[in-house]
C-alpha cells in the first residue's frame, strides 16, 4: 500500500512538473524603485557546509548566518558538474544538451550566443551591471552583457607561485596571507560597488574563486582542522561492485584516489578543503557586512550559489566530473526582501537553471522565450508548501542524472543505468536499478530525460579571455 501511495504521488509531482507555469510581471524602462541584485557565485563550494549538515567538520559561520536570513535550499544541484559548462548554462538559460557545451574542453563562447546571458537581460531592464571575478569560466565574458568589469589587476586567484597540487596532493609549501588572493580583493571591489552612487539599480556579481584548486591559504585556516580530528567522509571500498563499466570509468579509481591511497595523503586533502572554505567563508563576512553598512542593504535580493559539488573519495571518485550526489548537489541561497523569510529551509528538489528566470521574475523582468529553466518564486515565498520538481544535471554526451527528492537516476550514453533511493541510502551505496520493485519509478524518472541531444562539436582552441569578445 505504501510503495501504490509513493508511486501516485511520483506520478502527480512529475505531471505537476510538466504542466507547471508562472506569470511573469513586465515594466519599461529604468526604474531605482526596483531590487538591486548581490550574485554570488562560488567556485567548486560543495554541501560540506554548516547549515546543510552534510560534514559536521565545516566551519562556515558567515554562510550559516546568511543562510538564517533567507531561504536555504538543501536539494540544489548543478546543471552539469564542471566549471565551463555549469556556468554556462545557469547565465545563458540553456540547457547544455542544446547548446553542445558538455565539458570543460568546450569553450562557452563557442556555443553562446552574445547578448543571451543574465546580465544583459539586466542592462536591457535598465540596471547598472557590475561583474567581478568568476562568473564564466577563467573569469572570461563578453563585454557588452556589461556595464563594467573588475581589473583583474595583479593579483593571482591562487596566490603566486602556489603549484596546482599544493595543499591537495603535495603539502602546504607557501606562507599566504587573506590579501595574496584575488578573492580578497574582488570582495573590497564589490563593496566599493555598494556604495557608489548609481542613478540605476545596480546589479552586482561578486565570482568567487575558492575553494577551488589549489586548496592552498593562509596557515591560519589549516590551524582551524588540526589533522589528527580530521574523519574521512562515508565511503565503502566495494561501492563499484554494483555499477556499469559506465559508472565505473566515471569514477577514475585509478586516478586521484589510487594516487591518494598510495602517498597516505587523504586526509591532509580534507583538512586543506575544510581551511579553503574556511578562508572562503571570512571572504563572504566581509561581503555581507560591506553590505549591511551601504546605501542599499533594505533594498537588495541576494542569491548565493555554488557551480557544482566535489567529491572526496566516495566512489573512489574525487574532484566533480561525475553524476553523483557529491559532485552535483551545493549550496543555493535566497534573501528577497518582502518576499522570503528569515530561517527557512527547502527539501524540494531545484536545480541552478531556475536561477535565471528567479531573479527576473522577482525583479518584474521579462523572461526571455530562450531560458529553459522554471522560476521557482512561489517557493521562496512559500517554501513548506510541496511543489515536486527534479534537478536534471548533464557530464558528457548524453550522460544524465535526474534527482527528484527521493531518487537519483543515472543514464550513461551506452544506456547502462543507476537508480538509488535517498530515503534508505544518502550516499548511494547500494544500485537498485534492477529491482522489478522500481518500473515505475524508472519509467517516471526516465522520462524527464532529454528527447534530442545535440552533438559535441571538436573543442577548438578557448577562446576564453576575460573581456574579449568573440567575433561573428
Amino acid at each position: 500500500m505504501l510503495k501504490k501511495t509513493f508511486v501516485r504521488a511520483s506520478t502527480i509531482a512529475f505531471i505537476a512538473l510538466a504542466i507547471c507555469s508562472h506569470e511573469v510581471r513586465a515594466e519599461d524602462g529604468p526604474d531605482t524603485n526596483r531590487p538591486n541584485v548581490l550574485f554570488i557565485a562560488v567556485d567548486d563550494l560543495n554541501h560540506w557546509v554548516g547549515y546543510m549538515g552534510r560534514n559536521s567538520q565545516a566551519k562556515t559561520p558567515n554562510l550559516d548566518r546568511l543562510a538564517a536570513r533567507g531561504v536555504a535550499f538543501h536539494q540544489a544541484h548543478c546543471a552539469v558538474p564542471a566549471c565551463n559548462p555549469a556556468r554556462a548554462a545557469l547565465m545563458s538559460g540553456l540547457r547544455p544538451w542544446n547548446t553542445a557545451c558538455y565539458l570543460n574542453a568546450n569553450p562557452w563562447k563557442q556555443h553562446i550566443d552574445e547578448g543571451l546571458g543574465l546580465s544583459k537581460q539586466f542592462m536591457n531592464a535598465g540596471y547598472h551591471v557590475a561583474g567581478s571575478g568568476k562568473i564564466y569560466h577563467s573569469d572570461s565574458y563578453y563585454e557588452s552583457e556589461w556595464s563594467e568589469y573588475m581589473p583583474r589587476g595583479g593579483v593571482s586567484a591562487t596566490g603566486k607561485g602556489v603549484g596546482k597540487d599544493e595543499g591537495f596532493h603535495e603539502p602546504l609549501v607557501h606562507d599566504l596571507v587573506d590579501e595574496d588572493i584575488s578573492d580578497y580583493h574582488i570582495v573590497d571591489w564589490c563593496v566599493e560597488q555598494m556604495n557608489q552612487p548609481h542613478d540605476k539599480p545596480l546589479f552586482l556579481a561578486c565570482g568567487l574563486h575558492k575553494p577551488h584548486l589549489p586548496f592552498a591559504v593562509p596557515r591560519k585556516y589549516y590551524d582551524m582542522f588540526p589533522i589528527d580530528e580530521i574523519e574521512l567522509p562515508p565511503h565503502r571500498e566495494d561501492d563499484l561492485d554494483d555499477l556499469s563499466p559506465a559508472g565505473i570509468k566515471m569514477a577514475g579509481a585509478n586516478g586521484d584516489h589510487a594516487r591518494f591511497l598510495k602517498s597516505g595523503r587523504w586526509k591532509d586533502a580534507i583538512q586543506s578543503y575544510l581551511a579553503t572554505v574556511a578562508y572562503l567563508d571570512m571572504n563572504i563576512g566581509r561581503l555581507i557586512d560591506g553590505l549591511d553598512k551601504s546605501p542599499i542593504a533594505e533594498n537588495t535580493i541576494i542569491v548565493l550559489w555554488g557551480d557544482h559539488g566535489w567529491s572526496f573519495g566516495e566512489k573512489q571518485h574525487w574532484r566533480k566530473f561525475a553524476l553523483w550526489e557529491e559532485e552535483t548537489r551545493a549550496p543555493l541561497i535566497w534573501i528577497a526582501p518582502g518576499v522570503t523569510q528569515p530561517a527557512t529551509r527547502c527539501d524540494e528538489t531545484v536545480d541552478f537553471m531556475t536561477i535565471y528566470p528567479t531573479l527576473c521574475e522577482l525583479t518584474g523582468i521579462p523572461i526571455p522565450d530562450h531560458v529553459e529553466g522554471k522560476s521557482i518564486a512561489m517557493m521562496l515565498r512559500d517554501p513548506q508548501v510541496a511543489r515536486p520538481s527534479v534537478a536534471i544535471t548533464t557530464h558528457g554526451y548524453k550522460n544524465h542524472a535526474v534527482r527528484s527528492k527521493d531518487w537519483r537516476y543515472i543514464r550513461y550514453a551506452d544506456g547502462s543505468e543507476e537508480l538509488y533511493d535517498h530515503r534508505i541510502d544518502p550516499y548511494e551505496w547500494t544500485n537498485v536499478v534492477d529491482s522489478p520493485d522500481h518500473l515505475q519509478i524508472l519509467k517516471l524518472h526516465r522520462d524527464q530525460l532529454p528527447q534530442k541531444d545535440r552533438q559535441p562539436t571538436k573543442p577548438a582552441k578557448s577562446t576564453l579571455s576575460g573581456g574579449k569578445k568573440k567575433k561573428k
